[in-house]
């Protein structure tokens, strides 16, 4: 099974480019150190990845696929994925309490406190990094003069990713998510953007995610 699964790693990463290969790397920061993971080589990050990921190397992996935009290597390599996991049976009916005294149209019983609802609009990574993609050179005229970042950060993102304009973007929005924490929105960043000259595909991208 091990050997397998090293295998199926392998071959997923060997797939991928230089460029989506190190964005990967950099996804997996929040969930691994970047001083195991950024001077990794493919064979090197597998056996990190195992390591890491007892059984469940492949699943993490395919999260990662589906934020730098190739979920086709899902299919390829038939990764498991979040949307397999079974979810427990949702608001089914308490049969050994027919007559309870809950509100029926709820779905909860007396004394439960329901869970704070999510923002719909909260920005994800796959969204920035969806954004990142379209901004282009220009992405730092956005950061100064849209995002509100200062020039000496934006140098130090540039010397961290020095040909890769897209992880460049990334990291800057990254940084201006962390900087608006809960109103780190898709309408936040639409009205930032708006002024900006950036590709309309942005500002129909954000206007679609506050639709959801």
């Amino acid at each position: 099974m091990a050997r397998d699964e090293r295998a199926t790693l392998l071959e997923v990463h060997q797939a991928l480019s230089e460029e989506q290969f190190q964005n990967l790397k950099y996804l997996l920061e929040s969930k691994i150190p970047a001083g195991l993971v950024l001077q990794a080589s493919r064979p090197e990050l597998c056996r990190i990845l195992l390591e890491r990921f007892p059984g469940n190397s492949l699943r993490e992996i395919a999260r990662i696929l589906q934020q730098i935009g190739r979920p086709d290597l899902i299919q390829r390599f038939q990764l498991p994925s979040e949307e397999q996991i079974p979810e427990e049976n949702p608001r089914e009916p308490n049969r050994d309490t027919p007559n309870g005294t809950g509100d029926p149209t709820s779905g909860q019983h007396p004394g439960v406190i329901p869970a704070p609802s999510v923002n719909p609009q909260i920005l994800t990574d796959k969204d920035l990094m969806t954004v990142a993609k379209k901004l282009g050179k220009e992405w730092q005229e956005v950061g100064i003069l849209h995002l509100g970042l200062e020039q000496s950060r934006l140098d130090q993102i540039q010397e961290e990713y020095p040909n890769n304009f897209i992880m460049r973007s990334f990291e800057m929005l990254r940084d201006w998510q962390q900087r608006q924490r809960e109103e780190a929105t898709a309408s936040q960043l639409l009205a930032c953007l708006k002024k900006a000259h950036v590709d309309p595909e942005i500002l129909n991208f954000l206007r679609s995610l506050q639709g959801n």
